[in-house]
């Protein structure tokens, strides 16, 4: 089933970061198999990266007690806590990262598919509370970049474009902090070139879901997600802190041999096969690994990168991550097992050429013969 969820209003430089409560979803005992999605126009054309980026979707299930007045979609909650219980997935982290599903720019280009026997078992009328119902939110992160004076610079979410000192609870922001989603959450504006036509637009974010019908023959697996800015290994707490710094190059000048790494180790919480898995990562990311107690690969997923303008290709930005599918039985996790997490990214160095050529300055074949740069 293909659905919408409800309108993005968008200008250019804005940015949308609400929660889209009660979302349409297949009803019933269910196993999920995928859940795929992008950005769409009113056309139901897909929106390019270059003119609005995603900076993550989440899909989160969540119970809610009957007979609870709900407000679909607005950018927070709104509901007594007794009434609202997330029913997160088997994770680690303390708190946030309670989504099922979720991904960012890399959405229209990474899959998603369980493969057969196995399937995320949802809908289960004896895991819902009683006096509840089983329901499903999105977060929509989306960064309007037209007419940006620094496109990627908005997508990093520095604070200086979007002029913010203070965070959405109107807290002080440290002074050392740069860039990050304290500084573009929902209702700010990114800095756009003077003089600009304040164009209006609505977007939505399309989502297929492929499911089956719960049967015997279906072997349920579930969801672990991972952050490599988990403090566990330091202070025996999961506080995973969502986001971090790109170390910079130690000479202070960007080049391309230089690889900043981050680690994270977790205790895993239980024991069993691994099915599928792939990493997250924003621009400049190469990729992430998951590895096991004696050093062995549990999976590496690998960031794919744009070459063109068209939507789905666009240069500089990550429009895929390469997935893991061992064969059933062939990667195993024991209960209690130290798990590393790693996460690599690269500082680009771009040089710009500028050719030039004066009048009358060509050879036979009537080509430029100087270059300057």
């Amino acid at each position: 089933m293909v659905y919408l969820s409800p309108k993005i209003t968008q200008l250019p430089g804005s940015v949308s970061n609400k929660f889209y409560y009660d979302i349409e979803f297949p009803k019933g005992h269910i196993a999920i198999k995928s859940f795929d999605a992008e950005v769409v126009d009113e056309a139901g054309d897909p929106v390019s990266l270059k003119e609005t980026y995603l900076h993550h979707w989440v899909a989160v299930r969540y119970y809610l007690r009957k007979g609870t007045k709900e407000a679909k979609h607005n950018s927070n909650s709104g509901f007594h806590q007794s009434d609202f219980i997330i029913a997160r997935n088997a994770g680690v982290c303390n708190h946030g990262l309670t989504q099922f599903f979720g991904l960012g720019s890399e959405t229209r280009k990474t899959s998603t598919y369980v493969p057969d026997p196995y399937g995320i078992e949802v809908g289960n009328p004896l895991e819902v509370p009683e006096g509840y119902e089983e329901k499903w939110l999105f977060n929509i992160h989306a960064i309007d970049t037209r007419g940006a004076v620094d496109a990627m610079g908005c997508t990093e979410c520095r604070c200086n474009l979007y002029n913010v000192t203070i965070d959405e609870y109107g807290r002080p922001l440290n002074p050392d902090y740069e860039g990050g989603l304290y500084c573009c959450y929902d209702g700010t504006q990114c800095k756009v070139k003077n003089g600009l036509e304040s164009v209006k637009r609505n977007l939505y974010l399309k989502y297929t879901v492929k499911w089956v019908d719960w049967s015997d023959s279906i072997v349920p697996v579930k969801i672990f997600i991972f952050d490599v800015t988990d403090t566990w290994q330091k202070t025996g707490i999961h506080d995973c802190l969502i986001e971090f710094d790109v170390e910079q190059s130690t000479t202070g000048v960007a080049t391309n041999d230089f690889i900043s790494t981050r680690r994270s180790s977790v205790s895993f919480p239980t024991s069993g096969d691994v099915v599928y898995g792939v990493a997250h990562l924003h621009s400049g990311g190469i990729g992430s690994a998951l590895y096991g107690e004696d050093g062995r690969v549990i999976c590496s997923s690998k960031a794919i990168y744009g070459e063109g303008n068209d939507a789905g290709d666009e240069a500089g930005y990550i429009v895929g991550m390469s997935t893991c599918y061992p064969e059933p039985g062939s990667i195993k996790i024991t209960n209690g097992e130290i798990l590393t997490l790693e996460s690599n990214y690269k500082q680009f160095l771009y040089i710009t050429l500028k050719r030039t050529c004066t009048k009358g300055d060509q050879n036979e074949s009537s080509q430029p013969k100087g270059y300057t740069t």
